[in-house]
């Protein structure tokens, strides 16, 4: 899960660079940049989480938040996603909505321990 977090974390940093001449630039870099410093969180540091219940709970609050965006602005018709900003701004809360999930899976893990706990 570290690469997968350590991609996503890279991925969401360039989507964060290139809102700089977006005209609500700082609202879209706040909703790329967290999910990009999140994911950095879970690749290079995942014990982080272990035992700090603040962090638990202002990552869980940033993922209820980007879920509600994407179900909100959740696109009707992608095929006219080059053409039609609010269906790219909805793709964008998608692919952030998916990399904060993974984020989550990795820290439940993280925090569950190995899932070897659970054979029989």
């Amino acid at each position: 899960m570290r690469y997968m977090n350590g991609f996503l974390c890279v991925l969401l940093a360039m989507f964060t660079i290139v809102q700089y001449n977006d005209p609500d630039a700082i609202l879209w870099i706040v909703i790329y940049g967290l999910p990009a410093i999140w994911a950095g969180f879970a690749a290079y540091r995942p014990n982080a989480f272990e035992h700090n219940h603040l962090l638990v709970g202002v990552f869980g609050l940033n993922l209820l938040a980007i879920a509600a965006g994407a179900i909100y602005m959740w696109p009707s018709e992608v095929s006219t996603w080059w053409d039609n900003e609010a269906v790219r701004e909805g793709l964008g809360l998608i692919i952030t909505t998916i990399a904060l999930l993974i984020v989550a899976f990795t820290l439940w893990r993280t925090r569950r321990g190995p899932l070897e706990h659970f054979a029989t």
